[in-house]
């Protein structure tokens, strides 16, 4: 008996989107940078809390720690409540076309005064002497170009538990930067460093290689994705 399970499912995306243009609008700088460092406080704070988790524990283990923390945050810190309603781990989602309907995202992060049908996408993943950026790249950034993940938006972020000790700058940037691997993932801009203290952070833009199904052209391009890399330290060392 042949399966329909990967065939697009236009009534589930036209349900999904109703009444929204997408992409939503882009998410001001000022908050993602709010976010962003809010991401990264609540990893220094589990790393303190929970160190051997974080620092041996698997991908899920140390992601399950930090949404509790971010979502914690919520009833402590008044401006994280202001931007975040809640954080949830591994939430099903849709692909662009309907063909998945139990996409599982590592956080999905439900923003105030956001559509929360569409919630902004971070991704998880270890680098250490075993697992790099072919993996960081080929199962999780290129999720957010195929549609798979963050579709409705324009930006989603990228998480590094770097066990390792490299760097974006040592380890992303040139791997990106080879022409095969520039062009597999319809790199726009390369990785920039960001000005911050809190993580090795830098940020990337990249085309998307899907056409919405539920909007005629010119409207259905999703245009680029701009991924915030946050790489934080999850090694036993300082």
């Amino acid at each position: 008996m042949s399966s329909s399970a990967l065939l697009p499912r236009p009534d589930q995306i036209a349900e999904l989107t109703r009444g929204l243009d997408l992409p939503l609008a882009a998410i001001e700088e000022v908050y993602l940078q709010i976010i962003t460092e809010g991401v990264v406080n609540a990893f220094q704070d589990i790393r303190a809390s929970a160190f051997t988790s974080v620092t041996t524990g698997d991908e899920a283990e140390v992601t399950a720690l930090l949404v509790t923390r971010l979502n914690r945050m919520i009833e402590e810190d008044t401006v994280w409540r202001q931007l975040v309603t809640c954080v949830v781990r591994g939430a099903e989602s849709l692909s662009y076309n309907g063909e998945h309907l139990e996409k599982r995202p590592d956080l999905s992060i439900f923003l105030s005064g956001r559509a929360l049908r569409f919630p902004l996408i971070a991704e998880a993943k270890i680098i250490d002497t075993t697992r790099g950026e072919n993996l960081y790249c080929s199962q999780g950034l290129r999720r957010f170009l195929n549609g798979q993940y963050g579709w409705g938006g324009r930006e989603a972020i990228m998480i590094a538990y770097v066990r390792d000790g490299t760097t974006i700058a040592g380890r992303l940037q040139p791997y990106l930067a080879q022409s095969a691997q520039t062009v597999s993932y319809a790199v726009k801009t390369a990785p920039i460093a960001l000005a911050t203290t809190v993580c090795d952070a830098a940020r990337s833009s990249h085309g998307r290689s899907f056409l919405y199904s539920h909007t005629a052209p010119p409207a259905n391009a999703p245009g680029t994705v701009t991924l915030w890399h946050l790489w934080v330290n999850a090694s036993p060392s300082p």
